[in-house]
């Protein structure tokens, strides 16, 4: 497998949900941001972008934060890879939001259609770009967020399509619902039910 850093996006406001912290939602009795890290368990290096109170959930990874906080997906893209900068970093990034459960499935196959012919590579279901399940080529993600910042001012409040307005990314066919996100408690609902029924369905209680 590539070589890789990942960027996990864990300190939206999660509006929908009532302001109730995204990380901590339990799928499966698993925490969401448990089953992200997990889904880059294999990155050379790991910062996770949310609240000081996550620093006893983050493991082996470096907790970061935008500045000031809540300064959307851009800005935390910006402070994930401001923490995960050093010499011999690898050359690819792997980003991933906290709230896309099923992501880990969908990791080997970003990074494998990360070609010399493309900066990276995102999931795509129905003609839909999930942009923050992706893999991108480490320097071509510095320079489009500093385009962004030279043109905007600041990446703060920045939204995803600009900054990969500047990307060329591959669509990686999303066939198993590796991209499906808990934006609502239905969603979250949905889920849980799912794996109970797939439980049930192999005779596990």
């Amino acid at each position: 497998m590539t070589a890789f850093d990942a960027i996990v996006l864990a300190g939206g406001r999660a509006a929908r949900l009532g302001g109730t912290p995204k990380p901590g939602l339990l799928l499966g009795g698993t925490r969401l941001l448990d089953l992200a890290l997990a889904a880059v368990a294999e990155a050379t290096a790991v910062a996770v972008v949310g609240p000081a109170d996550l620093a006893d959930a983050v493991g082996r990874a470096v907790l970061t934060r935008e500045d000031p906080p809540f300064g959307g997906p851009v800005a935390g893209i910006d402070a994930g890879l401001r923490a995960l900068a050093r010499p011999g970093s690898p050359g690819v990034v792997v980003l991933l939001a906290v709230d896309v459960p099923g992501a880990g499935r969908a990791v080997p196959r970003l990074l494998a259609a990360v070609t010399d012919d493309v900066d990276g590579a995102c999931l795509e279901r129905g003609g839909h770009a999930q942009w923050l399940v992706a893999a991108v080529r480490r320097d071509r993600l510095v320079a489009a967020v500093e385009t962004l910042r030279a043109q905007a001012g600041s990446v703060h409040d920045q939204p995803v399509r600009r900054l990969v307005a500047a990307l060329r990314l591959a669509a990686v066919p999303d066939t198993d619902g590796a991209s499906d996100d808990v934006d609502t408690w239905d969603d979250l609902a949905r889920m849980n039910q799912a794996r109970r029924d797939a439980a049930a369905r192999k005779g596990m209680p």
